[in-house]
């Protein structure tokens, strides 16, 4: 599957994207500059010599113009960023993971943005294109870590079920990561901000914590060989 990153220069979307190149898809690393892109896609491959990594770069449009697209960038540049290359994204899925954040003092907020998520308010910018809200909850530094397995589950919840299911067989398709179907995109809300609680739990106790929800049967997980593929 081709998947554009816009805004896959910070830590979330770059650790992200060479996660997904690992495990065979083709990535596009997006960002205002491509020559910004280029640097990062260069760190990425320097750090990880041994594996042929399907991962070049773009400025935004170009990332935009791949078969799904995920949302990567600080949440108010968001809307933004959608809207900048709209026409690109109108049918498509579009993930977005970011999390209004602000950190006051030693504590994480999380702040409402317009529409009561960022995910929301992406949906709004491009009212063609079928956005699901995922991927909040994985710390970056681990998504990044090739070398090691992440375990974590991943709450995903869009409006429209194809982009729900495309977003799932992604994300099973991640070794020990699991989709979970959270409902329509109203629920972006809690999960953007429940994020400010794990990170709270961070600095705490001094760790980065992932989540995974016990009770669910092993019939209702995404089975990662149904996936769809994308030229």
């Amino acid at each position: 599957m081709q998947i554009g990153i816009l805004g896959g220069t910070g830590p979330a979307g770059s650790a992200l994207g060479v996660r997904l190149a690992s495990v065979g898809h083709d990535v596009i690393i997006g960002s205002r500059s491509k020559y910004r892109a280029m640097e990062v896609v260069d760190k990425l491959r320097e750090r990880w010599p041994d594996r042929s990594l399907r991962i070049t770069a773009g400025d935004n449009a170009a990332a935009a113009a791949a078969g799904v697209v995920v949302i990567a960038t600080p949440w108010d540049g968001a809307y933004g960023t959608a809207t900048s290359v709209a026409d690109q994204l109108d049918g498509k899925v579009v993930i977005c993971m970011a999390n209004a954040l602000t950190r006051i003092g030693k504590e994480f907020q999380p702040l409402v943005p317009p529409r009561g998520s960022v995910a929301a308010s992406v949906q709004a910018a491009v009212p063609a294109c079928r956005v699901a809200a995922a991927f909040h909850h994985v710390p970056a530094k681990e998504l990044g870590d090739l070398d090691h397995p992440i375990e974590s589950d991943v709450l995903v919840c869009s409006d429209h079920p194809e982009a729900t299911e495309r977003t799932s067989t992604i994300v099973a398709g991640i070794p020990n990561m699991r989709p979970l179907d959270a409902g329509g995109l109203s629920q972006a809300t809690p999960i953007e901000s429940f994020t400010a609680v794990l990170l709270q739990l961070n600095v705490h106790y001094k760790t980065r914590v992932a989540l995974r929800f016990t009770g669910i049967p092993q019939s209702d997980e995404v089975d990662p060989t149904k996936a769809e593929t994308d030229s």
